[in-house]
C-alpha cells in the first residue's frame, strides 16, 4: 500500500483561510499534501503566519488577499492561484459573515452584506474555478453552509437565507458541473474553538442529543470525505452532534 498523502500535488484554494475553520481545513489539506492558496480579506498577519506553518510542512502555499464580493475581484483571485501554481483541483468556500439580523431590524445593507458575502461570492468563485477545476481531473468544490441554512435562525434572518441559497445552490451546480466536478456542501453546528464564549458551548450543549459541541478536527475530517469521496456530489453533509433533529 503506497504511503503517498491522499492529496499529493493537488491546489486547494480556500477562502477565509487565515481565521477558525479554514485556517484548520489549510493545515489539514497541506499535511494531506495539497499546495494552500489561502485567501484572506482583512487578516494579514494571519494569512501571511499560516502560509508559514504550510512552508514549513514542504508544502507550496501563498496569502492572496480578495474583496469576495466583487466579480472581478474573485475572478482576480482564481487567475492568481493558477499563475502561482500552475492548476487548481480544490476549492473550499469557507468565507462568511455571520450578522445577527432580525426581521424588523433588516436594513438593505445588512441584507446585501450577508448574501453578497455567503451566497454570491461561492457562485462566482465556482463560475471562475470551474474550468481549471475541470481540466485537474481531480476538480472539487466543497462549500459551507450551516444549521442556519436548515432550521432557520429568526435572529440570523439574511444569514440563514443565504446558507439555504448555498445548500440549494450545491445541488445545482453539482448537476452543471458534472461529471468532471463534484460538488458537496457541509453544515457545521457549534464547532468551538480556543478563546470562544463558554455560554456558545454551554447552549449548544442543551439542545444537540451528542450534549457537546463539535472540534474543527471532526470538520477538516468531513472536509477530506468530501474530497475524497469519488461517488459523492450534491450533497450537504450535517456535522452538528444531532442538532438539527
Amino acid at each position: 500500500m503506497s504511503d503517498q498523502p491522499k492529496l499529493q500535488s493537488r491546489v486547494a484554494l480556500i477562502t477565509g483561510a487565515g481565521k477558525r475553520l479554514g485556517h484548520a481545513i489549510a493545515l489539514r489539506l497541506a499535511r494531506e499534501g495539497a499546495e494552500i492558496a489561502v485567501h484572506y480579506g482583512h487578516s494579514v498577519a494571519d494569512a501571511q503566519g499560516l502560509v508559514r506553518e504550510i512552508e514549513q510542512m514542504g508544502r507550496r502555499s501563498v496569502a492572496l488577499p480578495s474583496e469576495l464580493t466583487s466579480v472581478p475581484a474573485v475572478q482576480k483571485l482564481v487567475s492568481e492561484v493558477v499563475t502561482h501554481f500552475g492548476r487548481l483541483d480544490i476549492l473550499i468556500n469557507t468565507a462568511a459573515t455571520f450578522l445577527e439580523t432580525k426581521f424588523g431590524q433588516t436594513t438593505e445593507q445588512s441584507w446585501d452584506t450577508s448574501l453578497d458575502t455567503n451566497l454570491k461570492a461561492p457562485f462566482f468563485l465556482s463560475q471562475a474555478a470551474a474550468p481549471h477545476l475541470a481540466s485537474s481531473g481531480h476538480g472539487v468544490i466543497v462549500n459551507f453552509a450551516d444549521l442556519g441554512g436548515i432550521v432557520g435562525w429568526r435572529e440570523f434572518l439574511p444569514h440563514s437565507l443565504s446558507k439555504a441559497g448555498i445548500i440549494h445552490m450545491t445541488r445545482m451546480l453539482a448537476r452543471e458541473l458534472a461529471p468532471s466536478i463534484r460538488v458537496n456542501a457541509i453544515a457545521p453546528g457549534t464547532i468551538t474553538m480556543p478563546g470562544d464564549p463558554p455560554e456558545w458551548q454551554a447552549e449548544f450543549m442543551r439542545n444537540a442529543p451528542l450534549r457537546r459541541s463539535g472540534r474543527p478536527d471532526e470538520v477538516t475530517d468531513a472536509v477530506m470525505y468530501l474530497i475524497t469521496a469519488e461517488f459523492v456530489t450534491g450533497h450537504t453533509l450535517v456535522v452538528d452532534g444531532g442538532r438539527s433533529l
